[in-house]
């Protein structure tokens, strides 16, 4: 396993999930409801930040590795489903948006590693369409995280929810969109 800032980067990521969890369990005298939302919307942005920068660090200082490959994807499924199980259990989404997310990661992530044994990962690489999924779906938890803050008069649980039904069709589409893209090699 190769040891470098982008690794580290992504291992802090992981790390960063128990303190993210933690966070909704503490005692409820020691901070405020609102306090807790923000640090958790701190530690989940934070994260987020973690993961672009690991990425651009591994390209520029031309570290990149199979290794980090594995981990980052890994590391940013676990902090999304661990986010969503916590916003479901928090009342603030619905379950089927879960499950939809968190159902399609693990397909995809079959379908990759399949894909990868056959050597004909690159059929399968990132897409478009799983960026904008990735995208509505961490705006639409960060605003969760956030829930009762308004926006412009808007309460931002509304604006999470919103962004999450479009995140749950576009994660629905870019299932199907990788599924196509493998469909020759079911055959």
């Amino acid at each position: 396993m190769p040891l470098n800032i982008p690794i580290y980067l992504t291992w802090a990521r992981i790390l960063l999930i128990p303190i993210f969890t933690a966070l909704f369990y503490l005692p409820a005298n020691w901070f405020t409801p609102q306090a807790i939302n923000i640090a958790a919307a701190a530690t989940f942005a934070a994260a987020g930040i973690t993961d672009w920068l690991d990425g651009f660090l591994a390209r520029y200082l031309k570290q990149t590795s199979d290794f980090g490959a594995f981990l980052d994807p890994v590391a940013d499924k676990l902090m999304v489903a661990v986010a969503l199980i916590l916003l479901v259990k928090l009342d603030r989404t619905l379950a089927i948006y879960a499950m939809i997310i968190i159902g399609r990661e693990i397909t995809i992530s079959a379908l990759r590693e399949w894909m990868a044994q056959m050597g004909k990962r690159n059929s399968v690489a990132v897409a478009y369409i799983g960026k904008l999924k990735t995208a509505a779906q961490m705006a639409a938890i960060f605003a969760l995280l956030l829930h009762e803050i308004p926006l412009w008069g808007v309460q931002l649980s509304f604006i999470g929810n919103a962004l999450m039904f479009i995140a749950s069709v576009l994660t629905v589409w870019s299932m199907c969109y990788y599924l196509k893209m493998a469909w020759h090699e079911f055959k």
